[in-house]
């Protein structure tokens, strides 16, 4: 049985993955590792250590701490690693960007080394998820391929391109068996309440303004968690060492149409007034250095990894909705503290 050790597995997308690894990936014990920071959530892993008692560990441990993962790779003998732990909001990264550089650079440096040393005689595979940030943005035509150069234009951006540079250089220097796969922006359940979708949820039902930047023109592509987690398990498996795939569903929309795709559907599952759900719309300054467009070319993952999203956007999306709905006390105890001063901070909301 192979150990697949997932760093950031209580967040947003790791935790789907560790679910899906658990229930679909048989032949995987997985060890999580998480540093619980105002993302992570244990809640998000909840009944899998009993679900999963031979298979699944949890170890609570920061990724920039070099002996806590010495002794993590020493004790579980780990022959895979997925990297997700980041700090991954753009908002937050302008307004604190040092705390960015630590995690998502040094954080990635320090877990590099760390299989490095485990690995002397050259076992494992080592993935890092990365973003379709790091290239920067686009125009009105064209998509990201994996040859597009990296463009950052935010601290978070700046900070995973800094990152996959490291990946790349650990294959050539060490020629350790990294690869990198980038996604478009994901939804789906357990996403943290800053993030689009589940912010606009919540306060669709709390009652709040509907803040969004500029005129909501800039352009998003998005896929389902799920999606991009099977992605991910295909680079996994099929990969050869230093290769890097884009993962997305060729799914674009304006903000302000997946905004209003949005009070269509929370209107049709609560009954509330779709008129008056818009009227909550609050157009705010536009944040600095906010890209124009991203768009994923998938292309290189769909012929190499038979790489092919299962999740039609109008299905995910309703589905996401009804999630949020139906665990209203999950997110309701994120969005109180620290969160409610971020929001006031950076919407003045």
């Amino acid at each position: 049985m192979k150990t697949l050790l997932v760093t950031g597995g209580a967040g947003f997308i790791g935790s789907n993955f560790v679910r899906m690894a658990l229930s679909e990936h048989a032949g995987r014990r997985v060890v999580v590792l998480d540093g619980l920071t105002y993302a992570g959530n244990l809640e998000n892993l909840e009944g899998l250590q009993e679900l999963y008692p031979e298979r699944y560990r949890f170890v609570r441990a920061d990724v920039t701490d070099a002996q806590a993962l010495a002794s993590l790779f020493a004790e579980e003998a780990v022959e895979e690693v997925v990297h997700f732990a980041a700090e991954s909001h753009v908002d937050r990264s302008i307004l604190g960007p040092m705390a960015f550089v630590k995690t998502n650079v040094m954080g990635t440096a320090t877990l590099l080394e760390a299989a490095r040393q485990a690995w002397g005689d050259g076992r494992g595979r080592y993935l890092q998820v990365s973003t379709d940030e790091v290239y920067g943005a686009l125009g009105d035509a064209g998509a990201f391929t994996e040859e597009t150069p990296l463009d950052p234009s935010s601290p978070y951006s700046a900070s995973k391109a800094g990152a996959d540079h490291l990946v790349l250089a650990y294959h050539r220097t060490y020629g350790m068996h990294t690869l990198i796969t980038r996604c478009c922006n994901n939804y789906g359940p357990y996403q943290f309440p800053e993030k689009l979708i589940p912010f606009m949820i919540a306060r669709m039902v709390s009652g709040d303004t509907l803040p969004v930047y500029g005129r909501g023109e800039n352009v998003r592509d998005w896929i389902h968690v799920d999606d991009h987690n099977r992605g991910v398990f295909l680079a996994l498996e099929k990969s050869g060492p230093g290769q890097v795939y884009n993962l997305g569903a060729r799914c674009e929309l304006r903000n302000i149409d997946l905004v209003r795709a949005l009070i269509r559907e929370v209107a049709a599952q609560t009954g509330r007034d779709p008129v008056e759900l818009e009227r909550r719309l609050a157009f705010v300054q536009d944040r600095p250095g906010h890209d124009w467009r991203y768009a994923i070319d998938p292309s290189k993952a769909v012929r190499e990894l038979g790489f092919r999203p299962r999740v039609a956007f109008e299905e995910g999306l309703g589905s996401t909705v009804a999630w949020y709905l139906a665990h209203e006390g999950w997110w309701r105890r994120i969005v109180s503290g620290e969160y409610l001063e971020y929001v006031r901070k950076q919407y003045g909301a």
